[in-house]
């Protein structure tokens, strides 16, 4: 009979514990934070540039009629300017990225070929190239924030007349001229708008015409429109902002 009176009394303790328990707080693991949103180089941007654009070949050349023409001053100097483009990259994170690229430098390099054939004077005809430009496709490979491309497309410049033009009687060459571009560089993201690069291009601008070499004894001086290279270098650091 003792027996049979506790049970009741049992069961009410063991429920009045299983109510208690589920009172108690969970221990549940915190929510993970969320996760950084993929860095893409997807978007227009503008930037600026700057550096040293030099031209190749060695300081004397032939001239067909009077012989060796040997050239003074530098091959290189200044280049600067501004760009703006656009890049698609397929795939944020790492992948393959497409764009697109227009510049306008001003240069500091653009000689006409001064030089002399013996002891005697020799002064280029040919325009200087006080400017040029290119507009340009991009195609390169993305390791996050950095990019690696490469470049090509057209390119144009021009400069001012001689102020020996006047001295020479056979067709002046253009002061405009075009011509293709072909280079690479890499690129790196410092924050989501702001990325810094280092280039490097190949500029074929062509000659506007050719001639043969003038010789004025009065002067005495020799005008010609010096050798036919059109080509030269460009190495720059460029500052682009992402919109």
């Amino acid at each position: 009979m003792i027996r049979r009176s506790m049970l009741p009394a049992l069961a009410g303790i063991l429920l009045a514990s299983g109510a208690g328990a589920a009172d108690l707080p969970q221990r549940v693991a915190p929510p993970l934070p969320p996760a950084p949103p993929v860095f893409t180089w997807t978007g227009f941007y503008v930037g600026a540039n700057a550096g040293y654009g030099f031209r190749g070949g060695a300081s004397s050349y032939t001239d067909a009629t009077y012989g060796t023409v040997t050239e003074s001053g530098g091959k290189g100097g200044f280049v600067g300017g501004g760009q703006i483009g656009y890049n698609y990259q397929l795939t944020p994170g790492s992948g393959w990225v497409i764009g697109a690229e227009a510049d306008f430098q001003g240069t500091g390099f653009g000689r006409r070929g001064d030089g002399t054939i013996g002891t005697t004077p020799y002064y280029g005809v040919s325009p200087s190239l006080d400017w040029f430009g290119t507009v340009r496709g991009r195609l390169g490979y993305a390791f996050d924030r950095w990019l690696v491309y490469g470049t090509g497309g057209f390119a144009y410049g021009g400069g001012s007349r001689s102020p020996y033009a006047a001295s020479y009687t056979y067709t002046l060459p253009d002061t405009a001229r075009i011509g293709y571009a072909l280079g690479g560089g890499v690129e790196y993201a410092l924050t989501d708008h702001i990325s810094v690069k280092i280039e490097g291009l190949y500029v074929d601008l062509g000659r506007g015409g050719t001639g043969a070499t003038v010789y004025d004894a009065t002067v005495p001086a020799y005008y010609g429109t010096g050798r036919s290279e059109s080509g030269f270098g460009v190495v720059r650091g460029g500052l682009n902002y992402k919109f």
